[in-house]
């Protein structure tokens, strides 16, 4: 069995540069805080959060005031 493996670089302009960078803090935020919620819920509750339920946080996490820089970014990655 041959195993083959693949280099890839890209050169990105400033603004992808600036777009990737805001894109995976935002996905480290909501990874974050969704990880959060599911540990506590299990911790304090014994009950789990559905990817549904995840769904509607993240919904309810770009309605927020302080957090409305989720919805500059692609909703796919997060």
């Amino acid at each position: 069995m041959v195993e083959k493996a693949y280099k890839f670089r890209f050169y990105p302009t400033p603004e992808q540069e600036n777009l990737l960078l805001r894109t995976l803090g935002c996905v480290c935020l909501v990874y974050n805080k969704a990880l959060a919620a599911r540990t506590t819920a299990w911790y304090e509750l014994q009950e789990r959060v559905s990817y549904k339920q995840t769904s509607a946080m993240l919904t309810s996490w770009k309605k927020q005031e302080d957090l409305d820089f989720l919805t500059q970014v692609s909703c796919v990655p997060l």
